[in-house]
């Protein structure tokens, strides 16, 4: 099992496969600002509901620079049917095996599936904020933008 990445560490480079099995890398020096979530499976109850929560605040999150990027198990064609499904709006990677799951020290929970964990990472590939709630749904994104929000508040009361 990977060591597990928290606030201050540095994102690994991957290369995943996203819907359209066309392979994406992700770097620490991609210059973007990002949120990395895993999640079990697609289609699921939990998994769905948060799906549409990181969909529906798609428009707020980009305006604040950050790209959202969905990792799960699952292959490309069950990543493509839930895209459509929900209409989302943003990449989904398939993680066959988990390596970059096991990576980000994202693999278990109690051992049994795969857990829920959602990554804030800044434009160097630095991880700012990390939750971890394995039966939340909207708890990942309403807890991301509470932190955003207030970073940016911070920086503009400091900017004064």
């Amino acid at each position: 099992m990977g060591k597990e990445i928290g606030v201050g560490d540095k994102i690994p480079d991957f290369t995943l496969p996203n819907e359209q099995n066309q392979l994406v890398r992700i770097s620490s020096k991609d210059a973007k600002k990002r949120i990395i979530y895993f999640y079990p499976k697609d289609d699921t109850k939990v998994c769905s509901a948060q799906a549409c929560s990181f969909r529906d605040w798609q428009s707020e999150l980009a305006a604040f620079g950050y790209e959202v990027i969905g990792i799960s198990s699952d292959g490309p064609e069950a990543h493509q049917k839930f895209i459509a499904k929900f209409n989302l709006n943003f990449t989904l990677l398939s993680d066959k095996g988990g390596v970059v799951r096991k990576q980000f020290g994202a693999s278990s929970f109690i051992g049994l599936i795969p857990s829920r964990k959602t990554f804030l990472v800044d434009e160097c590939g630095i991880v700012e904020f990390v939750y971890n709630a394995m039966f939340e749904d909207e708890g990942h994104v309403k807890a991301v933008k509470e932190f955003i929000i207030n970073k940016n508040k911070q920086y503009e009361s400091n900017e004064n």
